[in-house]
């Protein structure tokens, strides 16, 4: 129904297969797998990277493992598999699909099989099953969201949410892309999303591939353009949203997030089910921390301050409940109050 402009993440012949994203905007590489240590390290470097996407390879990357073992002994496999969940568990700490998907996939290798073949054939079913749900829960939520874009909209989005972030459809963007595909006329605004440049990189990428107009921004424009009256709504994605309505989201969220509500602007979340985190506490969510040197120096290359400078990187950050409007899912969009609405809509 909906065109798939770009898949970031794929199943060729027991392998996983990836669109190389550090290399984005300037090249477009394709890389693959059948090493759950390679996946591992890609998820890491930020090759991989937005939390449905991160899920779903970490999924595969599992299946990759058995697939390609040459043991024909079920509990090596077992071994094999269990032993990839655990390294791919270690990769990044917040984004909550990751979790949610080895899950999925370690329950489903600790059933009991009669041979090698039912096993490998469940666990690769499973993978895809991850997979396949992923793209049709994304079309889904920009069919939901489109329903809160109205024509001539400017939406503010941050980091990347879009196909890049998934495997193949976004979530933020799969509702700017679904208003767009159904004629509404809206312009984006992205913001470049420091310091790796996500925004301007990933995002600014995928709208111009389908013609989306959008406007690139320094992170420190954001009050700017809202005082200016020239956004009417916000719309970011989310790598963990807890009970409660937390939202943790690519560092920056919460201060648009403050900005928006000062200027009576509509701030949304889009994210799947499987981002909500049913058991942590916010006490309880750990914020991934990553290299100083992402933040001294331009993707890690040009140094832009003093060499033995001081600097945080925090990865992430919490947006509370009382600053989202709505958090749109392939169940519906959910308004406060939260801790209420999501577990309803969980069970729905």
């Amino acid at each position: 129904m909906y065109p798939i402009i770009v898949k970031a993440i794929d199943w060729v012949n027991g392998r996983v297969r990836w669109l190389n994203t550090n290399l984005l905007p300037h090249q477009e590489v394709y890389e693959e797998s059948d090493n759950h240590e390679h996946v591992a390290r890609a998820i890491e470097g930020m090759e991989i990277r937005g939390a449905p996407a991160i899920g779903v390879a970490a999924a595969l990357a599992v299946a990759a493992a058995v697939v390609n073992a040459s043991t024909e002994r079920v509990d090596e496999l077992r071994s094999i598999a269990l032993k990839a969940i655990e390294r791919l568990s270690r990769t990044r700490p917040t984004a909550y699909n990751l979790f949610w998907a080895l899950e999925r996939i370690k329950s489903v290798v600790l059933i009991q099989y009669v041979d090698a073949e039912s096993f490998r054939k469940a666990v690769v079913e499973e993978a895809l099953k991850i997979y396949r749900e992923d793209i049709e829960t994304n079309i889904r939520i920009g069919e939901i969201g489109e329903k809160l874009i109205n024509d001539d909209d400017v939406i503010l989005t941050h980091c990347n949410a879009g196909a890049l972030a998934t495997s193949a459809f976004g979530t933020a963007l799969a509702v700017i892309r679904v208003a767009w595909y159904k004629g509404k006329k809206i312009r984006v605004i992205a913001t470049e999303t420091r310091p790796l440049l996500q925004g301007a990189r990933l995002t600014v990428w995928e709208l111009k591939k389908e013609g989306i107009p959008v406007t690139l921004i320094t992170d420190n424009m954001v009050g700017y353009v809202m005082y200016k009256g020239l956004v009417n709504k916000v719309i970011v994605g989310a790598d963990r949203i807890l009970l409660d309505g937390h939202v943790i989201n690519k560092i920056g969220t919460y201060t648009i997030a403050i900005a928006a509500k000062r200027h009576g602007i509509p701030f949304y979340v889009a994210a799947p089910t499987s981002t909500i985190d049913v058991k942590s506490k916010l006490s309880d969510v750990k914020i991934e921390e990553r290299s100083v040197d992402e933040v001294k120096r331009v993707l890690n290359k040009v140094l832009i301050t003093v060499e033995d400078v001081e600097a945080l990187n925090p990865a992430f950050d919490i947006t509370s409940p009382d600053l989202v409007t709505g958090i749109v899912t392939e169940k519906g969009i959910v308004t406060p109050p939260y801790l209420e609405n999501i577990r309803k809509i969980l069970i729905s």
